[in-house]
């Protein structure tokens, strides 16, 4: 089952721009989404405590023709997670005692299921159209706020082994100042998980009336700050409400930060080789003999 029609990716996606009763239908789904096939749509109303055509429209919202399709594929969601966590049990075999060790390959798979949702969520045409964006912009600014910054950071400095055009500015006014002089032949690369954050909507407003070309690596399709964008990337990671800046979510980030340093280094081969030569010799000296 392809990752796009996971019904409960769906509404992880999408919940940021649920109203408030489909976030009700939302959170009941996501917290009993085994038993929510075998329910009616009135049981499932009584239980949200909604009304039925709210259940109608959530389904609508969520790109289905209705409850009984809705209630197949969340069977066949439940059973994908399920067959997931069946077999990271027989992967794993520790016993009892080995609590360390679950908690240790818990991580992991933490981890490499945020990265493996990331990558089943990119569209290679959005891949190159962004990757072309990037070879013909005059200047590429990476942008973030708060722990974004962190991911903004090590995107400028991958890409400065391969490229001059690339840099990061760190306050958020002086993001504002920047954006102010940007022009149709630049570029600007958002990380920002919730895309809600005020100053990079801000920032992308300023841009966006600049002309500017605008990417966003974010959690979520519709937000304040994709609006402004030509191109998105979803990272695959869940992020709670006091889980600011995990790394499942940086991971997500830097995976995509190395698809696009990959797909670039590779579209502008000569000129990335002699780049990444230059820039590794500049360094040489710094080491010991």
């Amino acid at each position: 089952m392809e990752i796009s029609n996971n019904i409960l990716v769906k509404i992880k996606l999408g919940y940021n721009q649920f109203t408030r009763t489909e976030r009700k239908i939302a959170d009941y789904v996501l917290a009993n989404s085994k038993d929510v096939p075998f329910m009616s749509i009135t049981e499932l109303s009584d239980a949200c405590h909604v009304a039925e055509a709210s259940v109608h429209r959530f389904c609508r919202t969520i790109k289905v023709k209705g409850y009984q399709e809705f209630k197949m594929m969340l069977s066949l969601s439940v059973k994908e997670e399920d067959d997931r966590s069946r077999k990271l049990r027989e992967s794993t075999g520790f016993s009892e005692s080995d609590a360390g060790k679950r908690q240790y390959q818990q991580i992991l798979e933490y981890h490499l299921d945020a990265i493996r949702e990331t990558n089943a969520l990119l569209n290679p045409a959005v891949v190159n159209e962004t990757v072309e964006m990037m070879t013909s912009a005059r200047r590429i600014m990476f942008l973030g706020v708060g722990n974004s910054m962190i991911t903004a950071e090590e995107a400028q400095g991958r890409f400065l082994h391969i490229t001059p055009k690339v840099c990061y500015v760190i306050d958020p006014h002086m993001q504002a100042m920047a954006a102010s002089m940007v022009g149709p032949e630049d570029m600007l690369i958002f990380f920002s998980y919730s895309g809600a954050t005020k100053d990079n909507v801000m920032i992308a407003k300023i841009a966006r009336e600049r002309g500017a070309k605008i990417t966003v690596i974010t959690r979520y399709l519709k937000s304040d700050l994709t609006r402004y964008a030509d191109t998105v990337f979803i990272c695959g990671a869940k992020e709670g409400p006091l889980e600011g800046g995990s790394m499942g979510a940086k991971m997500s980030q830097l995976h995509i930060i190395d698809i696009l340093f990959q797909c670039y280094y590779h579209r502008n081969e000569a000129e990335s080789r002699r780049n990444n030569e230059l820039t590794a010799a500049a360094n040489l000296d710094r080491y010991d003999k």
